[in-house]
């Protein structure tokens, strides 16, 4: 199994796995509103003997004046999970964002991300409704002012 970038071929297994992970419920987030209108600036796929069996994307933002990458959907297939593929992905995000020295914003759980060095980020805010306690940030300082798209 390995990371690497993701390709434009990837892209219907990648849509694939987001799909069986998140369900159509998705384009109903506010994470979801925020990305159509992001542009990428990094994405990885998990392969298995050729096979795309996990994603992850960031997106181009600002938080207030402060340019950031927005990180997600994280997507594992479900045969694959449980394995730490997920994490594997996670960390490529943030070993890409130091490597570019960008932050990372993100709506997730705590729990799960707080081990990447992530907090929550109560001065952001989002362009829609989201549980506060689940916006969270990895970077210098503690960032405030609205998130906006980047193309």
């Amino acid at each position: 199994m390995r990371i690497e970038a993701e390709t434009p071929a990837d892209a219907a297994a990648v849509e694939g796995l987001v799909l069986a992970a998140f369900g159509p419920g998705r384009f109903a987030k506010t994470a979801e509103r925020l990305r159509e209108r992001a542009g990428v600036a990094a994405a990885f796929v998990a392969r298995d003997e050729g096979k795309v069996i996990g994603s992850v994307r960031l997106w181009r933002i600002t938080v207030g004046e402060t340019p950031a990458l927005f990180l997600g959907p994280i997507a594992v297939a479900r045969d694959s999970r449980k394995a730490g593929l997920g994490a594997d992905l996670v960390q490529a995000c943030v070993d890409h964002a130091a490597r570019v020295g960008d932050d990372i914003l993100l709506v997730g759980d705590m729990g799960y991300f707080e081990r990447f060095g992530f907090a929550v980020a109560p001065g952001v805010q989002l362009p829609g409704p989201v549980d506060r306690a689940r916006v969270l940030w990895r970077g210098e300082g503690s960032p405030t002012g609205p998130v906006r798209p980047v193309r």
